[in-house]
């Protein structure tokens, strides 16, 4: 019941506190990623390897000797590093202010909201388009800050939810597909795709059943494909389908109207589509807890203590 109990005092300890606003450890590991790239850094495989293993394998041996702590010592170090791994409160303070902002009618500061959220130009988008780029980025965000650092924890501990999180980190600095990036960063962008598989599709699953399941089975089914990302095109297309939403369509990027396939169906997004999909990922993030309470139930061996 260690597992479970760690946890739900985690989930409680996001909702209390937030991320920390002076120091979080994901800054400090920025910080040391930049380091090690601007020593390591060259135009090859190899060399994107090496410093990914340099960035990511020692923090994540530090963490494993908590595995050895006493029972009360490693249940506060798992709680801790699991809070720290997570972002559900995080990511209802990125996207409220863009719901609020629509629904006063002030498109100005609603792009301004949503460009601290998404990477497209927001200045030429319009209210439709602010409220997709938000649910689109509580969606995708709910498995990259949420469910996947869970189900690396389930899986490995504190051990497994620090790789995650770290990996995921190194994706969002190196895994571009630029010219300084696209071999240097290969390591960081295959280990985020490879680590985010099985993640992505427990949050599409998870939408699909804490939302409108004939949608959000069928969209995830016909619209996921299309996508470039294979991880990121199931969550987003479960959820909006989930939702009962059209998200996805044309997008800016560096002033350039991308094209991108549809997601979801249903009514156009609106201030209440951000609402709603906070809710869809608070409600899979219970459904999460209870499927670990029902595991460690029937198979009180088989989960880690």
């Amino acid at each position: 019941m260690s597992l479970i109990l760690t946890m739900v005092a985690a989930v409680l300890l996001d909702a209390w506190l937030g991320e920390p606003e002076r120091f979080h450890p994901l800054v400090a590991f920025g910080r040391l990623a930049r380091g090690i790239e601007s020593r390591l850094y060259g135009d090859r495989r190899s060399v994107g390897v090496l410093a990914w293993c340099v960035a990511v394998l020692p923090i994540v041996a530090v963490v494993s000797v908590s595995v050895v702590a006493a029972p009360w010592l490693r249940f506060m170090l798992d709680t801790i590093v699991l809070y720290l791994a997570i972002g559900l409160r995080s990511l209802g303070e990125h996207a409220m202010p863009v719901a609020q902002a629509l629904h006063e009618g002030n498109l100005v500061e609603a792009r301004a909201a949503v460009g601290r959220m998404v990477s497209r130009d927001t200045d030429v988008l319009d209210a439709s388009h602010v409220a997709a780029a938000a649910s689109e980025s509580v969606l995708e965000n709910g498995n990259d800050a949420v469910f996947g650092a869970l189900f690396w924890f389930v899986l490995l501990g504190a051990p497994g939810a620090v790789l995650y999180r770290l990996a995921n980190t190194l994706d969002a600095m190196w895994g571009y597909r630029t010219s300084r990036y696209v071999r240097f960063g290969w390591m960081a962008a295959r280990m985020d795709d490879v680590i985010n598989f099985l993640p992505a599709r427990l949050t599409a699953l998870s939408y699909v059943l804490v939302g409108d399941a004939q949608r959000g089975w069928r969209c995830w089914r016909d619209q996921a494909p299309a996508w470039d990302s294979p991880n990121a095109g199931p969550v987003m297309a479960a959820g909006a389908g989930a939702l009962g939403v059209q998200l996805g369509g044309d997008a800016p990027y560096d002033g350039v109207w991308e094209r991108r396939p549809a997601l979801g169906e249903g009514d156009p997004p609106g201030a209440d589509t951000i609402v709603r999909a906070l809710h869809l990922v608070r409600r899979a993030v219970v459904l999460w807890l209870l499927g670990v309470l029902a595991l460690s139930w029937l198979w009180p061996g088989g989960l880690h203590a």
